[in-house]
C-alpha cells in the first residue's frame, strides 16, 4: 500500500529501547510533513514495512479521534501507523474508570462526544447541549441572546464532573458554563447561595500554553483556556480550581500510559528481550522535554525507592515498567529556537524567561534542559541508533 525505497536490511538484535515522537514541530508543520520526518521512517521501518524499534506517537492535541489521526499519519508519513500508537491529550483519561458512569461535561471542539464516549465515559452533555437547556446562561453574545425569557426548567439531570479535552471555539461560552456548573453543584438552572468546595471533579487534558503551526508565532493552546478558567474560578471563589486527573505532556501519567504502550507493541511483535530505554523526541522545552526529564526522575526513585505520590499528573496503578530511563531529545523544527535557546519567546528587558508551565508543575528550570538538541527528528533518530550500536545504512 504505501512506497518506500528502504535502507539495505542488516541483521539486528530484538530492540532494547524504543522511541516517544511528537507531532506538531516534530513530524508535521500545519498539514504539511517535515521532510526530515520522511528521512527518519525510512531509517526506523525495514523492508517489509515493519518498524524496527517500538515507537508511540505522542501529542498533545485531542479534538481528533484516536484512529483519524493514526490515518492522517499513515498519510503523511507513508507507513502504515495504528491507532493503539497514537497517544492523544486525553488518552489516559481510560485510567479514571471510577468517572466513567459519572454524568460529565464535556467541553473541547471537533467530535467530543465520541472522544469522551472511547474513552470509557458513558453519561456525557456537550457545553452546547447544556447552552441549549439553559439557554439564559450564555449572555456575552448579542446576537444568541433571547428575546424573550423561557420557562425555568427541573428536568436537567445533574451534572456530576467535567472533561476538558480541548481548546473549544468559543471560550466565553465554555468559561461561562463550566463556572455555573462548578459553582451551582452541576445544577446550574437553580444555583447556590454558597459554592461547594471541594467542587466537582475536573479532568483536564493538554497542559500546552502555546503550541507551533504554519504561522511565523506560536498560537495559543489548551493551557491558556485552563489558565484563564483557573483564574476566574480563583478571582470569583477566592479558592484554587482543583484537578482530579491533568494529563498530556508534561504529565508522568501521560509517559507512564506511552511506556506502557511501548511494552505491549514490543510484546505484540514478539522482541523478548524487556524495553529498558525511552528516547522522547519533541521540540517544546516545556511539555516534551520538561515531561521527559521529568519521567526519567520518576523512573530513577521508582528503582531506588518505589514510585513516589505526585498528585494530579501522577501515575495510576498499571502494569510495572521495565523501562530505566526516558531521554530527551530536542529538534529545532518547532517551537525551540535554536538562536534564542533559553525561551520560546523574546525576553524583554533581558530578565528571567517566562515560566510556560502550568500552574501545578513546580518550576525547575533544569528539567528544561535536553539530554540532547539536535536539528530534525532524522537527526535525533541517527543519535538515536548510534547511541545504541545500531547500523545507520
Amino acid at each position: 500500500m504505501y512506497a518506500w525505497f528502504f535502507l539495505p536490511s542488516f541483521s539486528q538484535s530484538p530492540p532494547t529501547f524504543g522511541f516517544l515522537l511528537d507531532i506538531d514541530g516534530v513530524l508535521v508543520r500545519g498539514h504539511r510533513v517535515i521532510p526530515a520526518a520522511l528521512k527518519a521512517f525510512r531509517r526506523l521501518v525495514n523492508s517489509q514495512g515493519q518498524l524496527r524499534v517500538p515507537v508511540v506517537f505522542v501529542t498533545n492535541a485531542g479534538n481528533i479521534l484516536q484512529h483519524s489521526k493514526a490515518q492522517e499519519l499513515s498519510a503523511l508519513l507513508g507507513c502504515e501507523v495504528d491507532a493503539d500508537q497514537v497517544i492523544l491529550s486525553h488518552s489516559p483519561m481510560k485510567l479514571f474508570s471510577e468517572y466513567h458512569e459519572k454524568r460529565m461535561l464535556v467541553s473541547g471542539q471537533g467530535p467530543v462526544v465520541e472522544n469522551a464516549q472511547g474513552l470509557g465515559f458513558r453519561n456525557v452533555v456537550t457545553v452546547d447541549e447544556l447552552r441549549m437547556a439553559f439557554p439564559l446562561l450564555d449572555m456575552v453574545d448579542l446576537e444568541r441572546r433571547l428575546k424573550t425569557t423561557p420557562l425555568p426548567r427541573n428536568d436537567f439531570p445533574r451534572i456530576e464532573g467535567v472533561l476538558l479535552l480541548g481548546e473549544p471555539v468559543r471560550w466565553e461560552t465554555s468559561l461561562q458554563l463550566i463556572m455555573d456548573v462548578l459553582l451551582s453543584n452541576g445544577s446550574p438552572g437553580a444555583g447556590l447561595a454558597t459554592p461547594p468546595y471541594p467542587h466537582l471533579p475536573v479532568l483536564a487534558s493538554n497542559m500546552d500554553l502555546l503550541w507551533m503551526a504554519e504561522a511565523k508565532m506560536p498560537r495559543f493552546g489548551h493551557g491558556t483556556f485552563l489558565l484563564c478558567l483557573e483564574t476566574i474560578y480563583q478571582k470569583v471563589t477566592g479558592k484554587k480550581l482543583r484537578y482530579e486527573g491533568l494529563m498530556g505532556k508534561p504529565s508522568i501519567l501521560t509517559y507512564q500510559y506511552a511506556d506502557d504502550l511501548i511494552r505491549r507493541q514490543a510484546e505484540r511483535r514478539g522482541w523478548a528481550a524487556p524495553i529498558r530505554k525511552l528516547y522522547a523526541v519533541g521540540d517544546n522545552p516545556m511539555s516534551d522535554v520538561y515531561g521527559a526529564n521529568l519521567f526519567h526522575q520518576y523512573l530513577q526513585k521508582a528503582t531506588h525507592d518505589g514510585a513516589p505520590e505526585l498528585g494530579a499528573g501522577g501515575p495510576r496503578q498499571q502494569q510495572p515498567s521495565a523501562s530505566q530511563s526516558c531521554i530527551s531529545i530536542l529538534v529545532c523544527t518547532g517551537i525551540y529556537n535554536p538562536r534564542n535557546p533559553r525561551s520560546t519567546e523574546p525576553v524583554l528587558g533581558g530578565g528571567e524567561p517566562p515560566f510556560h508551565g502550568h500552574r501545578d508543575l513546580c518550576f525547575s528550570p533544569g528539567l528544561m534542559e535536553a539530554s540532547h538538541v539536535v536539528n530534525d527528528v532524522n537527526e535525533a533518530v541517527q543519535l538515536v541508533f548510534r547511541k545504541e550500536g545500531w547500523a545507520l545504512e
